[in-house]
């Protein structure tokens, strides 16, 4: 919504992502005086709260709950930043204050954290409420909170125990002042979140890497895209939205304005949704689209009954998911499977041809896949084929392992372009990139020298001894149309050279050497009276 501005008084950018970290947060964590708050800081309050939780509901709840009350703790906190800053520039309080053009988030009275907290019972409904309230304000947070229902009986107990872990929680939560003054990164909400994931279980019982991408897998994927301003780029299986936002850190860092970017994800899960709204939000990027459903079997980013395409499309799907819409795939309206239906049980190969089928006619998409889908056969092996023959194979990455929070699957990039540039037509780069990371005991980890190195290959696009080799397409049809990194880039240490006729020649000298001095050596025992 548009800001208004008042005669002399410029107006200055207050989104909830923006503003340099200036003031010292107030007490509640353990903060080195005079410094802002840090990643560590927060997430060691975070899972204070956790603390708080454990042993009253399931720990697949934590982070909606969490991350529900530690956003309107965000949005209450900015706002009341900005109603100061509103006033320093003479504004007349009451204005500042009732006023929603003035806000990037209008925080109506009952939904302020001042408010939330005079209350001592009926809590859950007071933050329903205040949910609600904000929402109705706000039309871009339509849906977002709503989801979390802190009334529940089912997942927080009867009143009085409800009353009792959302009191401990709202006090908590008290302790710690989130204005974009107090905080050490834009992105602190977000990596706060990732935290989350990564701690506690999702409802199936398999920790968070299904929504979770590791922070420098998305750097890696974003650098070999390289969006730039005014491009669309778009993630059918967005999570929390970690990828969409290094997109608009890319273009940020090289001196580009992010909100040029289009920016459009979809998501399955109703309560990863919200928070990848959430998340788009805090991050300054109002105008995102970020669609509820299931991309394979209800894809939502379409336009005049077709689906929208993009420059861009960068994805990190669930590996091998099985039950992943093969029905609907038979029978799709928008023919996004025309090299061929995935097998029921293995879907890799359904979201990269929806990702395809999605590029504009310049487009350009990264994946992180399962290896498995570059050898397979059967079904896969067909669709591999149709898509080497229609030569949008740019390069295959293959990843280190253990980088995946919760799985241990080895994991390639693949890289896929529409248009690819005359001197790369026909071709595909190999690089094995498995042996690059720091190692640690938990989940291994890419470093900035391990990216810059595969960038390097990417863009210079020439064999790398042991590391990278440009590939002839024939020569992977020769190969069955086997994608397998092994068969292309020879990794072997190297071997030394062994001169045959050299080495028998020295081993007759050493022959001769040897005879000579064993005779030497018998004729001195002759010498001492030793008989042979």
């Amino acid at each position: 919504m548009a800001a208004k501005k008042s005669p002399g008084r410029p107006r200055k950018d207050r989104s909830a992502a923006g503003a340099e970290s200036t003031q010292p947060a107030l007490a509640g964590v353990e903060l080195v005086p005079g410094r802002v708050l840090t990643r560590d800081a927060l997430e060691r309050h975070l899972w204070a709260a956790a603390d708080i939780l454990r042993g009253s509901i399931d720990s697949s709840d934590y982070k909606s709950f969490i991350f529900g009350l530690l956003f309107l703790k965000r949005l209450s906190d900015v706002f009341d930043e900005e109603v100061e800053a509103l006033v320093a520039d003479g504004l007349a309080r009451d204005v500042a204050l009732t006023d929603p053009d003035e806000h990037a988030f209008f925080v109506p009275p009952k939904a302020r954290w001042a408010e939330i907290q005079k209350h001592a019972s009926n809590l859950g409904e007071v933050l329903n409420k205040a949910c609600e309230a904000l929402e109705h304000k706000n039309r871009a947070l339509e849906g977002v909170l709503v989801a979390i229902d802190y009334n529940s009986e089912h997942k927080l107990g009867d009143a009085k125990q409800r009353d009792q872990v959302l009191g401990r929680l709202i006090q908590h939560f008290s302790q710690l002042r989130v204005r974009n003054a107090d905080l050490s990164e834009p992105d602190l909400l977000g990596r706060a979140y990732e935290y989350l994931i990564e701690k506690f279980a999702d409802d199936a019982g398999k920790k968070g890497g299904e929504f979770y991408t590791p922070r420098k897998v998305v750097q890696l994927l974003v650098d070999l895209l390289d969006p730039k301003p005014k491009m669309s780029v778009c993630d059918p299986t967005c999570g929390s939205g970690g990828m969409l936002i290094e997109c608009a850190k890319h273009v940020e860092r090289a001196g580009g304005d992010p909100r040029d970017l289009v920016l459009h994800g979809q998501e399955k899960n109703l309560g990863t949704w919200g928070i990848c709204r959430m998340n788009m939000l805090l991050h300054g990027l109002k105008d995102a689209r970020i669609e509820k459903g299931d991309t394979i079997r209800d894809p939502k980013l379409v336009k005049d009954g077709g689906l929208l395409r993009y420059h861009r499309v960068i994805a990190n799907p669930p590996f091998s998911l099985d039950e992943w819409g093969q029905d609907a795939a038979e029978k799709d309206g928008y023919k996004r499977f025309k090299y061929g239906i995935p097998p029921k049980s293995k879907g890799d190969l359904a979201f990269v041809q929806h990702m395809v089928a999605i590029l504009n006619k310049e487009g350009m998409l990264a994946v992180v896949m399962p290896h498995g889908v570059l050898f397979r056969g059967g079904q896969e092996a067909e669709i591999r084929k149709g898509m080497l023959e229609d030569d949008l194979f740019e390069a295959v990455i293959g990843l280190p392992p253990n980088l995946f929070y919760g799985t241990g699957i080895p994991a390639a990039v693949l890289v896929l372009k529409r248009a690819k540039p005359e001197a790369r037509k026909g071709h595909i780069l190999f690089v094995d990139a498995s042996r690059d990371f720091q190692e640690a005991p938990n989940q291994n980890t890419l470093r900035d020298q391990d990216i810059a190195r595969i960038i390097a290959a990417f863009t210079g696009w020439k064999d790398i001894e042991r590391f990278a080799r440009v590939v002839p397409v024939t020569e992977v049809q020769k190969n069955d149309w086997n994608l397998n990194i092994s068969r292309y880039v020879d990794t072997a240490e190297a071997t030394e050279k062994v001169d045959v006729r050299a080495a028998l020649a020295k081993l007759r000298e050493l022959e001769k050497a040897r005879g000579e001095a064993e005779a030497k050596m018998n004729g001195f025992l002759r010498e001492l009276g030793y008989e042979f």
